[in-house]
């Protein structure tokens, strides 16, 4: 460092100070003169003195009052510019008019105040509106830093990773299962196992800078949902035709096979050929009214109506689905006091078919069956374990039609998934890790489907 860099820097004298002394001198040679006038008259020495005084003293106070009026307008705009660097729109100088320079400036303070005053409620609506867009919309939205700390979430992002936003932001991408979404080209599809949900979901990626920071974008659409919600659609679609198409048959069929049963009863038949005949149409009536139900059940999946959310005790259903298992004693294994705001009907369907399919399976290996439930984040989690076989193969539990029990209509699994996504939550179906035997987890939002 040179000699000139460490010899410290002279303070002069202050903007105040330089102004008094100057507008002292400004008036000096004329009290000077005056003085000297006044001194030399032939005047006492005491009005000399008092005369002096005079002087002295207007030429002090014309000083001084020059020196406020010059500098209190310079403290006053420094006072509105620091209150504006300090984000304070609401202070405004008097006096500004724009007849004088002074008034001109203090006008065009005020005019950039109010500016950025709008300016502030525009951005502030705008961030408002950005908000609510991305809490309304559905797909996940994640931001990460340039390390991969996340630094944005919205609702649809907490519900997915199982976290709220508070334990979420600064967690790395690996801890929250997105550093796949991270890597590899964009658009594309990406099979994703989720705490919040598993499946296939379309990853879109994007940067920007934040504070002078390079960030990414990370947007995650749901295609399982939709896909499904399509699905959902052709299968109503396809057992409305079916219903109507097969009950126009089945009618005429049962209405026949009634009356040549009442006919062969009063014919005059051989005993061996009035029995062969009484066992077949008994067959077809039977198994005509089989395809009835059968059709009924379905014709359940396309009539399922909206859920019509209350306050539902989570420990009287769970108790409530149970009672109805008389097989075998279901353990309840308990959990948190809560309140599911939930359709209760449509709810205690659900359960129901998930402890009768959980008691079927524990019935083939002469073991148990269990319940129990937890909360975190404003979910309820539903568990629905047993001691049986296991599932050998998952990829069409939940298709419609497809069922591995003898008698089986296919129905249950398919209903259950349909409520839970009603009311928001979700069912999911896998062999437990560490014990034999298969966990039916059911999720669903405490608070009630979303609007």
């Amino acid at each position: 460092m040179s000699a000139a860099r460490r010899t410290p820097r002279r303070r002069g004298l202050s903007y105040e100070a330089r102004l008094t002394w100057m507008a002292l001198a400004a008036g000096a040679p004329a009290l000077i003169t005056a003085l000297i006038f006044l001194w030399g008259t032939p005047h006492s020495g005491r009005v000399r003195v008092t005369v002096s005084l005079f002087i002295l003293l207007t030429w002090m106070g014309f000083t001084l009052a020059l020196r406020e009026r010059v500098v209190r307008p310079l403290q006053t705009l420094s006072n509105l510019l620091a209150a504006l660097r300090e984000s304070d729109y609401s202070i405004r100088a008097r006096g500004a008019q724009t007849s004088s320079p002074l008034g001109l400036a203090f006008h065009e303070v005020n005019a950039l105040a109010e500016t950025l005053r709008k300016q502030r409620l525009d951005a502030r609506e705008a961030t408002a509106l950005l908000r609510r867009v991305m809490e309304e919309i559905d797909v996940a939205i994640f931001a990460f830093d340039d390390e991969g700390h996340l630094r944005l979430i919205n609702g649809r992002g907490e519900t997915l990773v199982g976290l709220p936003a508070e334990r979420a932001l600064g967690a790395n991408a690996a801890t929250l299962g997105l550093a796949p979404a991270l890597e590899g080209e964009t658009p594309r599809l990406l099979e994703l196992a989720l705490p919040g949900h598993a499946g296939r979901w379309e990853v879109r990626r994007g940067s920007y800078r934040w504070e002078g920071r390079p960030h990414e974008l990370l947007v995650i659409s749901d295609l399982t949902h939709s896909l499904r919600e399509e699905e959902r659609l052709a299968w109503q679609r396809l057992i409305r035709v079916l219903s109507h198409e097969i009950n126009n048959s089945l009618a005429p069929i049962q209405s026949i096979a009634s009356s040549l049963q009442t006919r062969v009863a009063r014919a005059n038949l051989e005993p061996d050929e009035a029995r062969d005949m009484t066992e077949g149409l008994s067959v077809i009536e039977t198994r005509s009214e089989a395809l009835g139900r059968f059709l009924h059940a379905y014709a359940r999946l396309a009539r399922l109506p909206r859920p019509k959310p209350r306050p539902l005790d989570v420990t009287a259903w769970v108790r409530r689905a149970v009672s109805l298992e008389t097989r075998l004693p279901v353990e309840v294994s308990g959990g948190p006091s809560a309140t599911l705001h939930a359709d209760g009907d449509q709810m205690e369907a659900l359960l129901t078919n998930l402890v009768r399919n959980a008691a079927d399976a524990a019935l083939q290996t002469l073991g148990g069956a269990r319940v129990g439930w937890k909360t975190s984040g404003g979910w309820l989690t539903v568990l629905v374990e047993d001691d049986g076989p296991g599932l050998a193969d998952t990829s069409n539990l939940f298709v419609p039609f497809f069922t591995t029990k003898p008698g089986g209509t296919g129905i249950g699994l398919t209903l259950c998934r349909q409520i839970a996504e009603a009311h928001g939550g979700s069912v999911s179906l896998a062999n437990r890790a560490r014990a034999r035997g298969c966990v039916a987890t059911v999720r669903l939002p405490l608070q009630g489907p979303r609007a």
